[in-house]
């Protein structure tokens, strides 16, 4: 799910990001892939950057305004030199100049084999932010062919959880976020690692840990879909009986 390191640089530069600016991050749904972004800024060292509580919704609902963009606006066409310059990357082909410096955090990043020790050391408090029925393994999950159920020694925190519940949605404030992790058998005191599908929503519970002040919270970039996708025998899961 991460983009390497030179893919992510050469975007942001297109975008014209520095690695002295200020970030604000923000998506049309208010909280989904805001903070994904707010992550992988965060994975590759970028530490002034933000999300909106919100996101556009709040915006709007607040009265503010909101302009539509025409094919070529600056910020259209530097969007689509962004893409085409991760295209090019991952092409082997010369990119333009690279601005943005990356500082890969590997505290905030985990994949498979980091997961599957943690399954038999338990040091972390594993997380996983999607619907309950997905998790029990009694809900299909969204991708054709993968199974629904989670990783062996896992709780479940629906990342909806992390909101006030009232349209437009904004993130809970700290005490109430602690109690919905402490409600769900989650020590504060213990590190975490979050997970979910595929590695978006895992961020909101991070965003959520990071206001209570868990600062280095991981991700499962993977998350189920990969994990699901491994042999039983080397990859345990824990499914709804009668799944295949």
């Amino acid at each position: 799910m991460l983009p390497s390191e030179e893919a992510f640089a050469a975007a942001i530069s297109e975008l014209d990001i520095k690695n002295q600016d200020k970030v604000i991050v923000y998506d049309g749904k208010g909280f989904f892939s805001a903070p994904r972004v707010w992550w992988m800024f965060r994975v590759f060292g970028h530490k002034k950057v933000w999300v909106l509580d919100g996101g556009l919704p709040q915006w709007q609902a607040s009265g503010f305004n909101v302009e539509k963009a025409s094919p070529d606006d600056d910020a259209v066409l530097k969007s689509i030199a962004a893409n085409r310059a991760v295209k090019r990357v991952y092409n082997g082909e010369q990119t333009n100049t690279i601005s943005f410096q990356t500082e890969f955090q590997p505290n905030l990043f985990w994949a498979l084999e980091k997961v599957a020790q943690n399954v038999t050391a338990k040091t972390y408090q594993q997380i996983d932010a999607r619907a309950k029925g997905r998790f029990d393994g009694v809900a299909p999950e969204p991708r054709e062919g993968v199974r629904s159920g989670h990783i062996p020694g896992s709780v479940c925190v629906p990342f909806p959880e992390m909101f006030d519940g009232a349209p437009p949605s904004l993130l809970l404030p700290a005490d109430e976020l602690r109690r919905k992790f402490q409600h769900a058998g989650i020590s504060l005191d213990r590190p975490i690692v979050v997970t979910c599908g595929s590695g978006v929503t895992a961020c909101i519970l991070a965003l959520g840990l990071y206001r209570i002040g868990k600062r280095d919270v991981p991700v499962y970039d993977g998350s189920w879909t990969e994990w699901e996708g491994q042999s039983d025998s080397d990859y345990p899961k824990v499914t709804a009986p009668g799944t295949a």
